[in-house]
């Protein structure tokens, strides 16, 4: 075989040619050659939008390397924390819904253990994310190696085994040539609709270092052709006759949904057929939010209309959810019903114990429409449906429209929400609102309007603190052409907010909105709802020095970050500063004070969160009392008729 010396400039003629590199020049040559379409489409684009990296002793010899060498055809950029930039990496990706995605690598010790809970976060919602953690020496010339986790036992441990749980598919890259099979098995996991999750990559660094004659084929472009299962004519037709016999049918939209860009669908399905939709948190804008048959979330953070629904209801068509507590009400709200899954994962659709339908939910719900020709839900359920929908649509305007708070109260998040929305007429067809953990996700599940898919970019699957400002700055680097607003707690805030300095430097500009309730407002609630004393969850709780809790100025910390930032008094302040936001040229934060002890009454279900049996607080045994009340409760209901 003919050899190429050079690391660069690729020869046209590949056959029976190879090229000497390292590694890690191969594996980033790799997977800048990569392009992806849809099955139905003829317009392709990069498979990965760029490289996250932190660079330390396990990475910037080798893969710092590689990476400079190729900086024009796969970007690098730079972050302040592991965690947050492998965030960043799998909001993009959520973005692109699955169709495009980034790399992350970090060095060998804390930088590689930083990335296990974005790496579980993403293998919780389906999320592609490569993530190429440094390892210790195969050689073991030095050993220990800086940062190298020592096992008594066993001399083939590293840290990156901790990612063998949170990854879809995980190897180390004992020799040069794995990556011949492991860098193609690694991309179908990425790209998968059914297997879609985190890929761990583990490179030891004298392994990255290391040449190799690559066959020149190896690096030709290559176009990734995302397709799904389709199901067979025996689910369909089982789902058919599940669908003709039911007389109160509701649809579960999930994010499969928008993943499989299935809204056209969803909406002829609808409007043909009579058929209600709710959403989940992660199918939250499949379908636009007036829509007369749409109800609204589903759950515990569901709308009554949805919630109401699904109780009556004698069939549910999950589409392209998983099923988690949330939605169903810790399987107490329709879990007495059938279950039709359509699903591209098996596991996914095995959930309710109902009939399952492999594919893709566009594809089905087109063939499932097909198949019922003129059937229709009974006209009493479609005009049920449409009023209570109407309703819901109607208590949401009633909420968001407030302008004042109560006298003497603090606004919250519900008036906020409502006054963001405001401060633009086109806000339902071009923002993306970005959120992840606490009372928000509730609130903005139940308030947010949108009318776009994507326009609603919610992490609940992991409900990780931390992860709004990183995901924002993802979903930026996705739609720079979109206003991006990421709405976030100061618990959150504080948990994780270097990427507002990534922000500034890279001119991916945020709009963040910082709701300061000082602490832990939704856990508090959530202690004293079942029956705990305020304890260690607000500023004003938990233990404090002679100095007593910090008064954290968020507008100057983030101003200390590069950002524009300002304090807001009240809601009328919010609207004025949301212009001034909307109108700067680079990040602008804006903090408000808020009210941790008011939410939205409306809407919700009970959800299972475990009582102590014991204890000597008179609150908890009461609490106790009501839970097992509602667990008898679950299993009656849970009891087919």
């Amino acid at each position: 075989m003919n050899r190429l010396e050079s690391s660069t400039g690729l020869a046209p003629t590949t056959a029976g040619v190879t090229v000497r590199l390292t590694t890690a020049q191969a594996l980033v040559r790799y997977l800048a050659a990569l392009h992806g379409r849809d099955a139905d489409s003829d317009e392709s684009a990069p498979l990965f939008g760029g490289v996250f990296a932190i660079f330390g002793h396990g990475n910037v010899a080798g893969l710092g390397e590689a990476l400079y060498g190729i900086r024009d055809e796969l970007p690098t950029y730079r972050a302040h924390n592991e965690q947050a930039m492998a965030h960043a990496a799998i909001a993009y990706a959520k973005t692109h819904m699955r169709r495009r995605m980034m790399a992350v690598t970090t060095s060998i010790g804390p930088g590689a253990t930083n990335l296990v809970t974005a790496a579980a976060l993403a293998h919780v919602n389906r999320l592609p994310v490569l993530l190429l953690p440094g390892d210790i020496f195969v050689s073991r010339a030095p050993d220990p190696v800086l940062q190298q986790l020592e096992d008594f036992s066993d001399g083939t441990v590293s840290v990156n085994d901790c990612f063998r749980p949170v990854s879809r598919y995980f190897d180390r890259i004992m020799r040069p040539e794995q990556l011949l099979t492991a860098l193609p098995r690694a991309i179908r996991a990425l790209t998968d609709a059914a297997l879609c999750g985190p890929v761990t990559l583990a490179l030891p660094q004298d392994v990255q270092a290391e040449a190799y004659d690559w066959p020149l084929a190896f690096f030709e472009p290559r176009e990734i052709v995302f397709r799904a299962p389709q199901p067979t004519d025996d689910e369909l037709m089982h789902a058919l006759d599940a669908i003709e016999a039911a007389e109160r049918p509701v649809i579960v939209a999930g994010g499969g949904a928008l993943y499989a860009k299935a809204t056209p669908e969803l909406l002829a399905f609808a409007d043909k057929h009579g058929v209600p939709i709710c959403e989940t948190q992660a199918g939250k804008g499949a379908l636009p939010w007036n829509h007369p048959l749409h109800l609204g979330p589903a759950g515990v953070c569901g709308s009554t209309a949805a919630n109401a629904l699904l109780r009556e209801a004698d069939l549910i068509i999950a589409v392209g959810t998983r099923l988690q507590d949330f939605t169903t009400g810790s399987n107490a709200l329709f879990a007495h019903v059938p279950i039709l899954s359509v699903n591209v994962n098996t596991f996914d659709a095995l959930k309710g114990n109902g009939l399952e339908v492999i594919g893709d939910a566009a594809r089905v719900l087109d063939d499932l429409s097909f198949g019922l020709e003129d059937w229709a839900a009974p006209e009493a359920w479609t005009l049920r449906a449409r009023d209570v929908a109407r309703e819901w649509v109607d208590i949401v305007s009633r909420i968001t429209d407030a302008r004042q708070p109560p006298e003497g109260r603090l606004p919250y998040d519900g008036e906020v929400i409502g006054a963001v929305q405001r401060s633009s007429p086109l806000s339902a067809r071009s923002d993306i609102v970005v959120c992840a953990a606490g009372t928000l996700p509730a609130e903005l599940e139940k308030l947010w309007r949108t009318e776009t898919p994507g326009g609603y970019h919610m992490e609940y699957g992991f409900s990780c603190m931390g992860y709004e400002i990183a995901g924002g700055l993802g979903v930026k680097m996705a739609r720079p052409d979109r206003e991006v607003i990421v709405m976030v707690g100061d618990g959150s805030y504080l948990m994780m907010n270097s990427e507002i300095a990534t922000s500034v430097m890279l001119d991916a500009k945020l709009i963040i909105v910082l709701l300061d309730n000082r602490g832990y407002g939704c856990i508090n609630r959530l202690q004293q709802a079942t029956g705990g004393a305020p304890f260690n969850n607000m500023f004003d709780n938990c233990v404090q020095g002679k100095h007593g809790a910090p008064t954290v100025d968020f507008a100057a910390h983030a101003r200390s970050l590069g950002a524009i930032a300002e304090h807001v008094a009240d809601i009328a302040g919010l609207e004025a500063a949301m212009e001034r936001a909307r109108a700067a040229d680079r990040t602008y934060l804006i903090s408000i004070d808020t009210d941790h002890t008011r939410t939205t009454d409306e809407g919700g279900v009970w959800w299972d969160v475990a009582i102590p049996e014991v204890s000597t607080r008179e609150a908890v045994r009461e609490a106790r009392s009501g839970y097992e009340s509602a667990i008898v409760g679950r299993k009656a209901r849970n009891t087919p008729v």
